[in-house]
């Protein structure tokens, strides 16, 4: 089998979105609950794990996100690297889309809505923090969620693996000067040291272990690896409800002063996510690329890879950080808001056609 035919087997075998990915958000929502109730009910065991820290690394929640993360990097085979030259276009929309517009605004947007409209609403000591979490959030093009995404919306397989695989290479360099530029310019103090050790942390030190076991799984054949995969899936979720049970734990005084934070949080990244979603969409129609790339070039241009922003945030702010928090709201609204792009997307497709 060639390798582009390989590529494209893995994603057809994706199942279009399981069970736990189609109600992500019921979850989150179960999870604040059950954290916030055993933060009132244990407030001594959540404050000794917070202590549990090596240079400002939450040990518990660093072994929790690369349980969470390894897994979905595994499945990203960085070899399909060089498929970007078939979709040029497509692939140079996307990358203007995910490093040159969505950072910055996103960063836009929180000022905006942070700092200004809704700052009477907000605890003015956290404002700084809820932005710095907005510009994480939207500093790490989404990973493993695309797979599902560009299924849903028959995106060609091809170019989804090629433009995950380059856009995690691109994190390992880019991750880190653009937060530090855009903390800078909102006047946010950068620790440095803890954000390039996130870098490590949190994408090198995954991503090389990842691909070491991917290849390690395909040498023993395809169905063993995803038999493998699909076990692993089940890590992957159980770590990520850990780390937010374990976060909403310590955010639960904040929340429960402050009912109204979540809903506020959530405002400007829909609006993020849409606006990065049409601009993706639009480009490549301008640009005269196929339905069927400027599908999922519109979705990996929109959502957001949160396992890493929710690492990083914990990692730089701490748990009861503001910043933490608006990572999570993240995760709360990723899959309706996505579902909804995923359906214009499909629904449009004579309209962009028509061209």
């Amino acid at each position: 089998m060639s390798a582009s035919s390989e590529l494209s087997a893995i994603l057809d075998r994706e199942s279009p979105i399981g069970t736990f990915e189609r109600y992500l958000s019921v979850w989150v929502l179960a999870c604040i609950v059950v954290g916030i109730a055993l933060g009132q009910l244990f407030p001594g065991f959540f404050q000794a794990a917070s202590r549990m820290e090596i240079a400002r690394v939450n040990l518990p929640v660093g072994l929790l996100i690369w349980a969470m993360i390894i897994p979905m990097l595994a499945k990203v085979d960085l070899g399909a690297v060089h498929e970007v030259r078939q979709h040029v276009r497509g692939i140079g929309v996307t990358l203007f889309v995910n490093w040159l517009v969505k950072p910055f605004s996103m960063a836009l947007l929180g000022w905006l809505f942070l700092r200004e409209l809704f700052a009477p609403l907000l605890p003015a000591d956290q404002l700084d923090s809820y932005v710095a979490g907005l510009i994480l959030l939207a500093a790490a093009p989404c990973t493993a969620m695309v797979f599902v995404w560009s299924r849903l919306a028959d995106g060609d397989p091809l170019f989804t693996l090629s433009q995950v695989a380059l856009n995690d290479l691109i994190m390992l360099f880019a991750f880190a000067p653009i937060v530090g530029l855009l903390l800078g310019i909102s006047a946010i103090a950068v620790p440095w040291d803890t954000l390039l050790a996130s870098v490590v942390l949190y994408i090198a030190i995954p991503l090389a272990l990842a691909q070491l076991w991917r290849r390690s799984l395909v040498r023993k054949g395809r169905d063993h690896f995803d038999a493998t995969m699909h076990k692993a899936g089940s890590w992957s979720i159980a770590a990520l409800l850990a780390t937010l049970v374990l976060l909403f734990a310590f955010q639960g005084e904040a929340i429960l002063r402050q009912p109204l934070t979540i809903g506020l949080l959530a405002v400007p990244i829909t609006i993020q996510v849409f606006f990065n979603s049409a601009l993706a969409y639009g480009l490549n129609r301008a640009v005269g690329e196929k339905h069927s790339v400027a599908g999922p070039s519109a979705l990996i241009g929109a959502s957001n890879f949160f396992e890493l922003a929710v690492a990083a945030a914990i990692s730089l702010f701490g748990f009861q950080s503001g910043a933490a928090l608006a990572t999570v709201v993240g995760v709360l609204i990723e899959v309706p808001v996505m579902l909804l792009v995923v359906r214009a997307v499909n629904a449009s497709k004579s309209w962009y056609e028509n061209r």
